[in-house]
C-alpha cells in the first residue's frame, strides 16, 4: 500500500487526544505485523494492551516510540505528526527531528537497558542533563526523589549489577519518568523477571498510574490490567479486536477470541499459583 496516506490530512488540534494512531500499518517483509490500527489515548489514561504472542503488541509500542518505521497510517502526539514533516509531500524527518520528538515519550523495555558502568543515580540523571538540558543539581534532586518513590533511596550509589532484576526495572522506570514524558510506554516490563520480583515492579507502576501519568502498557499481567487500566485493548494478528473500559472488558467480552484468551490466561495464572503453593509446601 502507499505510505502514510492517512497522514496527508492537516495536523490534529491540541485539544484532541494526547496520542492518536490512525490506520497504522507495519510490514516485516511479507508479514503484516499491524493491519490498520486505530487508537486514541487521552490525558492521564492508563491503556493496557493484551493479546497472544505475535499479535503485534510490542510492534505497536515500538512504532509509537519511533523505534520502527511505519509503512502506512499516522501517529500524532499532541496533534503533531510523528516521524514526518508535511509540505507539498510528506518527507521523513531527519534523525535529529525524530530524536527531538522521541524526547516527549519514554519507553520501559522488557530488558532493563541500564548502563552497567554508571551508578543508579547517573542512569537516572543522564538523559535530563545531557538530552534535556536540565541543570545537574536539579536533575540530581529530582532523581533522588524518584528513587525514593520507587523504594530505592539507598541504592543511588550502587551499580546495576549489584541490584536484583526487580530493582533494576524500578530504576529503569525512574529513568523513564525523570524526563517528564507526555506518555510512558511499557513493553512487557515484568516478562524478564522471576515471579517473586514481579509484584514490586507492578506496585511501582500502580503508584505511577495513581499520580495521573498517561501510560500505554503492553502486559500479560491480567490482574494489573483489571485493577489499574482505564481501558484494555485486545490484539490478535495485527488487529484490534476489542477496545473497551477495563471493567467491561473483563466482565463481558464481546468476541469469542477475547473470551478464549481470558479463559486461557486465568487457567495459566491458576496453574502458576498452584505450582508456587506446592513448592512452598515441600520440605
Amino acid at each position: 500500500m502507499s505510505s502514510l496516506k492517512t497522514a496527508q490530512s492537516q495536523q490534529r488540534t491540541q485539544t484532541g487526544p494526547v496520542l492518536e494512531v490512525v490506520g497504522l500499518h507495519k510490514q516485516f517483509g511479507d508479514l503484516t505485523a499491524l493491519d490498520g490500527i486505530d487508537l486514541t489515548v487521552n490525558e492521564g489514561e492508563v491503556v493496557a494492551i493484551l493479546g497472544p504472542s505475535g499479535s503485534g503488541k510490542s510492534t505497536l509500542v515500538r512504532c509509537l516510540d519511533q523505534l520502527e518505521t511505519i509503512n502506512g497510517g499516522a501517529i500524532y502526539l499532541d496533534g503533531e505528526l510523528l516521524g514526518f514533516e508535511q509540505g507539498k509531500t510528506l518527507r521523513p524527518l531527519t534523525d535529529a527531528g525524530v530524536r527531538a520528538q522521541r524526547r516527549r515519550m519514554s519507553m520501559v523495555f522488557q530488558q532493563f537497558n541500564l548502563f552497567p558502568h554508571w551508578t543508579v543515580l547517573r542512569n537516572v540523571t543522564e538523559a535530563p542533563v545531557a538530552v534535556h538540558g536540565v541543570a545537574p543539581a536539579q536533575a540530581k534532586s529530582h532523581a533522588l526523589d524518584l528513587l525514593a518513590k520507587v523504594g530505592l533511596s539507598d541504592k543511588a550509589k550502587s551499580y546495576p549489577l549489584q541490584l536484583s532484576g526487580g530493582q533494576q526495572q524500578r530504576v529503569a522506570i525512574a529513568r523513564a519518568v525523570a524526563v517528564e514524558p507526555r506518555v510512558l510506554l511499557f513493553d512487557e516490563p515484568t516478562s524478564a523477571l522471576d515471579p517473586e520480583l514481579i509484584d514490586e515492579v507492578l506496585q511501582t507502576m500502580k503508584t505511577l498510574a495513581a499520580t495521573g501519568r498517561t501510560m500505554v502498557v503492553v502486559t500479560h499481567e491480567m490482574e494489573f490490567a483489571r485493577e489499574v487500566a482505564d481501558r484494555c485493548i485486545f490484539m490478535a494478528e495485527g488487529n484490534v479486536i476489542e477496545d473497551r473500559p477495563a471493567e467491561a472488558f473483563f466482565r463481558d467480552p464481546q468476541t469469542d477470541r477475547l473470551r478464549s484468551f481470558l479463559a486461557r490466561s486465568m487457567r495459566a495464572n491458576s496453574d502458576h499459583g498452584a505450582g508456587q503453593t506446592k513448592e512452598t509446601q515441600q520440605p
